[in-house]
């Protein structure tokens, strides 16, 4: 009988979707890892005209449409004062699909992925689907990952690190000096530093730095989307770049499993890029004051929470039960292990909902705690 690859054999079904199903219809949805904004209209009207001339109805080039590419290095120097070649950028579908073609091309089977715990539930995944082996190190007490930890899990058999910030499931926003030291590291061991960055703008206090400022080799790669900057989730554009030589090979992968990124979603993200960014900035705000709505209520309840510093989640400490007392009350929140042996004893929280929303789910978790105390 066919029998199916030991790479997907090892990856499972999202924990996050089935705290999705067993949650009721009406529920309030604490879980979801998307803006609850528009889409900017000048990038939908982008689309629109793209659609209506006729540009969206061919393949693009692999890489993507040079204005798209133009658009997404004029950011990196007006934003970051980072000298991005624009024929070293490949736009595609969403930061999922940047983070798949950079592990697919840079990690061989048995090789070693180093990435935070709690973090993101696509680096396990697709660290085997790659065929390598996860190596996932815990995080401080502030959630941020700490550069000594990465530097002593590297061995021999490691081939790459990915930096998340802000960061998605703590919303913790990483240091500049932690940031040179992750791309010293780089440089130091000649391993690759996979630096996913989609949370970029969505930052609160602090201040956001690639490690490709700071790297003196091309051991850094970035990734980047309109997804959560401009609420183009379902939109599917994103971008990976690095140097000349390690865009080549990401490229491989992509023209063969992608081709190209949607025209249409290319002429979208364009004109978010290089359109009015008044969106962003009252969506950022509108983020930061729900933050500080929902840190207020975790103190009346009593639960401790590290200060999320961007993105749209916090990571509070949560007793036994609690997840499973607060979906039962028709709330809809993460268990921390979904995201890691380390994110256990905490639940993530988006609060990616109006305010009012947020005020009656912080009600509905204060029940939930009193009940299991």
């Amino acid at each position: 009988m066919t029998d199916f690859s030991h790479r997907v054999e090892q990856v499972s079904i999202s924990g996050i979707r089935e705290v999705f199903e067993a949650a009721g219809e009406d529920a309030i949805n604490l879980g979801l890892g998307q803006p609850d904004f528009p889409t900017p209209d000048h990038a939908r009207e982008g689309a629109i005209e793209a659609i209506r001339s006729g540009e969206a109805d061919a393949y693009t080039t692999n890489k993507g449409i040079e204005s798209l590419r133009e658009a997404i290095a004029d950011r990196y120097a007006r934003d970051s004062d980072i000298d991005v070649d624009p024929g070293d950028v490949i736009a595609t579908a969403g930061g999922s699909e940047a983070l798949h073609i950079a592990l697919e091309a840079h990690v061989d089977p048995g090789e070693e992925v180093i990435f935070p715990d709690p973090g993101f539930v696509s680096y396990d995944a697709l660290t085997h689907i790659a065929g390598g082996e996860p190596n996932p190190v815990p995080l401080r007490e502030d959630l941020t990952m700490d550069p000594a930890t990465v530097e002593a899990a590297i061995t021999d058999d490691t081939a790459v690190f990915v930096v998340n910030s802000p960061a998605n499931p703590t919303g913790a926003v990483q240091s500049p000096e932690d940031m040179r030291e992750f791309a010293r590291i780089a440089d130091r061991h000649d391993v690759l530093c996979l630096s996913d960055e989609v949370y970029e703008h969505i930052v609160f206090e602090g201040e956001h730095r690639s490690p490709l400022a700071f790297a003196e080799t091309d051991n850094v790669v970035v990734v980047g989307a309109c997804s959560k900057t401009y609420s183009m989730t379902g939109w599917r554009l994103g971008w990976v770049t690095g140097s000349t030589r390690r865009v080549e090979r990401m490229l491989r992968v992509h023209q063969y499993g992608q081709a190209c990124a949607t025209a249409a979603a290319q002429h979208a993200a364009e004109a978010a890029l290089t359109g009015p960014q008044d969106p962003v900035a009252e969506m950022v705000d509108a983020f930061e004051r729900r933050r500080d709505v929902l840190l207020d209520g975790f103190a009346d309840i009593g639960m401790d929470c590290p200060t999320p510093k961007g993105a749209f989640y916090a990571m509070p400490e949560v007793p036994e039960g609690f997840v499973d007392e607060v979906i039962d009350r028709g709330v809809v929140v993460v268990p921390g292990e979904a995201f890691g042996e380390h994110g256990r004893g905490h639940a993530r929280i988006s609060y990616a909902v109006d305010v009012e929303t947020l005020k009656e789910a912080l009600g509905l978790m204060d029940d939930a705690y009193r009940a299991i105390r």
